[in-house]
């Protein structure tokens, strides 16, 4: 549910991430409400009649829309530049929603292989168990975009920079191809925050969000959302299915959220600076880090694509080690500043094997056609002095060197 109308045009991107879509009761608060209601009351059977068939535009039920998840779904949509925004559950809610209302018995998915876990399950084993045929390819291939995107597609999915390898991917030059063989393109934005990309200005037709990242960005809590510019789509296709499967966003949540977009823009950028800092620091030990993987740095493969369509780096380093799965368990256990955790876009700096964690399930071999081997590490630089971050690995290095 979005109408951005209240929220003057003129407004630049800082001030709409603290004040946009805000509606306020009649008791004039600063802070957003939080209204913890899960149903309505309506002043006659009549108006609950017009309700439920949709001639009176109002709340029903907290399943459908609540005042606090509309506010964040308003204001998140502002800052996207997109016309319709849902919030949802998780971040797996909002990608499970985007794929499973667009796709049916005998339709064709098209993905890229680098692929949060989860995402990866889905689409390799959820959607092919309702007779959905699906395709991986190298995300950073055009030619094996192009070759898959020679049948017909029904929706292709994508998440740019990836997880844990932090690949680029061209989402304008995808979306050319997916368009053209008839696909909805999905695209996950959350390594790189509606902050430094926007995949929907890129050609994107839907883009999903883990609001628990950065969003939120302090670990406090869950959620995610759907954006998308297709109105028709959103009303006829994704709407039913939010409103009968249920992965609604709780108004607690919602209102978490919302002072999370408030200070988005600062955070991010902060991240950002930190991060390059620690991947700089990083660089320096050639030894012991045999690669660092961070789209800000020059030795990056993508740079020159990462620098054309973010606004900055990332928030997230990536670094294999000499010595592999030995090595990375004994640098993480020999931090002492930055915690072991598989989340990330917090404020404090985690860190994690993805190999043993997040891509665990995945085969040896298909975990290196991903670029994810034993001595890989992903760390989610938070807002700690650089500094500090750098003397922390740096200690831990030379325990281990």
């Amino acid at each position: 549910m979005t109408d951005n109308n209240t929220t003057p045009a003129s407004w630049r991107q800082a001030t709409r991430l603290v004040r946009g879509a805000t509606a306020r009761s009649g008791f004039a608060e600063t802070s957003e409400a939080l209204f913890m209601t899960s149903g309505y009351v309506y002043e006659s059977a009549e108006e609950a009649e017009a309700a439920f068939k949709g001639e009176r535009k109002r709340f029903v039920y907290s399943r459908y829309a609540n005042p606090t998840v509309s506010m964040f779904e308003q204001r998140l949509a502002l800052l996207e530049g997109a016309a319709c925004c849902h919030g949802t559950a998780s971040g797996m809610a909002a990608v499970f929603a985007a794929l499973a209302c667009s796709v049916k018995a005998g339709d064709r998915v098209v993905a890229s292989r680098a692929l949060f876990g989860s995402c990866q399950y889905i689409i390799a084993e959820i959607l092919p168990a309702w007779g959905v045929e699906t395709v991986f390819v190298d995300g950073t291939n055009l030619d094996a975009w192009a070759a898959a995107l020679k049948q017909p597609t029904r929706a292709v999915f994508l998440e740019t920079p990836s997880n844990p390898t932090l690949e680029i991917i061209d989402i304008e030059a995808v979306c050319t191809l997916a368009h053209a063989a008839g696909a909805r393109v999905v695209v996950d934005n959350v390594f790189a925050t509606p902050m430094l990309q926007r995949p929907l200005a890129l050609g994107a037709d839907v883009v999903v969000y883990s609001a628990t990242k950065h969003i939120d960005g302090q670990g406090r809590g869950l959620g995610g959302a759907v954006l998308t510019n297709d109105a028709p789509w959103d009303e006829e296709v994704l709407v039913p299915f939010l409103r009968n499967t249920g992965p609604a966003l709780s108004p607690f949540n919602a209102w978490m959220l919302l002072k999370g977009l408030e200070t988005l823009d600062v955070r991010v950028a902060r991240h950002c600076a930190n991060a390059l800092y620690v991947a700089e620091c990083l660089s320096a030990r050639p030894k012991l880090v045999t690669r660092v993987l961070y789209p800000g740095l020059d030795s990056h493969p993508q740079r020159a694509l990462a620098a054309r369509q973010m606004a900055g780096g990332g928030t997230v380093v990536a670094f294999e080690l000499a010595g592999g799965k030995d090595a990375a368990f004994k640098l993480l256990n020999g931090l002492k500043l930055i915690d072991i955790s598989n989340n990330l876009g917090d404020a404090k700096s985690l860190i994690t094997h993805p190999a043993t964690t997040t891509h665990q399930r995945l085969t040896p071999e298909e975990r290196a056609g991903i670029g994810i081997g034993d001595g890989l590490v992903r760390l989610s630089v938070g807002l700690e002095d650089a500094a500090d971050l750098c003397e922390d690995l740096e200690q831990s290095l030379d325990a281990l060197a």
